[in-house]
């Protein structure tokens, strides 16, 4: 049984340790919504710190801090059970009983742990306050659970670890397109950013020991967000199955093939378990899947996927490969910020057909722009190799915005009446895909 007093200790320690000291993120949590706000995001990739600085807008409102009730539910040493959720209001009610409930901000971190949850936040909206924040590092089990208790009672928001522009901000980078000087410290900062990742601990750290610290955020999300959420017995075949998706990634991907390579070195695992697998590892952020353009829903459903990373960092540290592939990770990275930056009603595919286009951007079921990523164009056949996908891309989808986005080549040419606009990485991923030019 959890004794109150803990809960009380917890509250107040929160509310006298609380600073407003923290570097801003690109998302803005909303006030005052009458919704109960839900940041969903992979484990460590700064979901807290985007409650805390909520909780600082709140207090600029002139809310005090002792009307900021916050929790983490991933604190070992209270682990809730369902009949134990109503302790938290009790806990509050007694160290405040002059702060009526509906004038609390209520802050509940990673709560997507402790079963039942959903009743109880639905309970406390219903009847006690409306100033409900909570994040999770589960996205299947929040949509769920939402879709069912909370239908049209949440705001969503995904936290991503950081983009490149939030690096600049965490390391005060100056950044100007046309200052040489700057430019150049950006551009080395862009490389340092695309190989060890946007973890924000390890930005503000200088990704000191990021190595190790990768391996165990890796191992948090193994054990305890998968193998104890899911169950899962069979820890040899999944971490198999993880590794054979990282190297894999930015290539299409078959879980058919995989299978038969399991079984070929003696892993035994029901093909079920894998198409599994992939969902959970989606649910938990670890992969992304992006798939192929295709008219008819069927078809798009029956193709592989790609599937990319969560954070380049990560992906470095667990597929442990003799040398970079420095076009992958720029394919990945470049997706990571069309999945973060792209308009809410955008939807991302590749393209195949006798030519590939990395990235097929649709919004509203309308082709709007075709994306090509190439780490090096100065090669004349890798540069054609790239133009020709976007061309057939173009003629195949009707769609004239055409991108190609490189480690550092920057022109707009012509090509059978169509521009195609060449642009360095580092420069635009400093904006969102909506405004790139």
């Amino acid at each position: 049984m959890i004794k109150k007093e803990l809960i009380k200790e917890l509250i107040v320690s929160f509310q006298q340790r609380f600073t407003s000291d923290l570097f801003q993120r690109d998302v803005r949590v909303p006030l005052n919504t009458g919704k109960i706000v839900v940041l969903k995001g992979v484990r460590r990739s700064g979901k807290s710190s985007v409650l805390h600085l909520t909780i600082n807008q709140v207090l600029n409102l002139g809310v005090k801090i002792e009307q900021i009730l916050f929790i983490n539910f991933d604190d070992e040493r209270i682990p809730f059970t369902t009949e134990e959720f109503d302790l938290i209001l009790q806990s509050y009610r007694e160290l405040y009983p002059d702060v009526a409930l509906r004038e609390v901000y209520l802050f509940f971190d990673e709560i997507q742990v402790t079963d039942g949850w959903e009743q109880f936040v639905r309970r406390v909206y219903d009847n006690e306050s409306r100033n409900i924040f909570i994040t999770g590092s589960n996205a299947r089990l929040l949509s769920t659970e939402i879709a069912t208790s909370l239908r049209g009672r949440t705001l969503q928001y995904e936290i991503f670890p950081l983009s490149f522009g939030e690096f600049c901000r965490f390391r005060n980078l100056s950044v100007s397109k046309y200052n040489v000087e700057q430019r150049a410290h950006v551009i080395v900062s862009f490389q340092q950013y695309l190989l060890h990742g946007g973890f924000p601990e390890l930005v503000i750290n200088n990704y000191q020991h990021y190595y190790r610290i990768l391996q165990e955020y890796y191992h948090v999300m193994l054990y305890r967000d998968l193998l104890e959420r899911y169950d899962i017995k069979n820890l040899p075949a999944l971490k198999y199955f993880i590794r054979r998706i990282l190297v894999n990634i930015t290539k299409p991907t078959a879980v058919n093939k995989i299978f038969h390579e399991l079984k070929s070195v003696g892993i035994s695992v029901g093909k079920n378990s894998l198409y599994q697998w992939i969902d959970y590892l989606e649910a938990v952020y670890l992969f992304f899947p992006l798939p192929r353009y295709e008219p008819s829903m069927v078809k798009e459903n029956a193709a592989e996927k790609k599937y990319y990373c969560i954070d380049n960092g990560l992906h470095r540290a667990l597929s442990a490969q003799l040398s970079d592939n420095m076009g992958a990770l720029l394919e990945n990275m470049v997706f990571l910020w069309l999945r973060n930056q792209s308009s809410m009603d955008a939807r991302l595919y590749f393209y195949k057909g006798i030519r590939e286009c990395d990235f097929v951007v649709a919004v509203g079921g309308k082709v709007t722009k075709l994306i090509q990523v190439s780490w090096d164009i100065s090669v004349k056949e890798t540069r054609e190799r790239e133009i020709e996908g976007l061309m057939e891309a173009s003629e195949k989808l009707s769609c004239d915005s055409l991108w190609l986005i490189t480690a550092d080549a920057e022109e707009t040419m012509q090509r059978n009446n169509k521009y195609i606009h060449i642009r360095p990485a580092w420069y635009t991923s400093l904006h969102s895909a909506d405004e790139i030019t």
